[in-house]
């Protein structure tokens, strides 16, 4: 039987933390450009991972057999 191929750009985005919750970058991580109308606090907040919704949790249990 062959082995499942993980997804290399699925694996690179997604962690899984140790009580097992899959995290994920926040989608406007980047944060790069026009940071001066953004305020601190939401600047801050895009700093932090987010946990994956259940629905994407289904489409990247294929892509990433061996973290989930």
């Amino acid at each position: 039987m062959p082995k499942i191929r993980t997804h290399r750009g699925t694996a690179k985005r997604v962690k899984v933390s140790a009580n097992g919750i899959v995290t994920h970058r926040h989608q406007f991580s980047g944060c790069g450009h026009i940071l001066s109308k953004k305020s601190r606090n939401r600047k801050r907040k895009f700093r932090k991972d987010q946990a994956t919704f259940k629905g994407d949790l289904k489409r990247f249990a294929p892509q990433i057999p061996y973290l989930i």
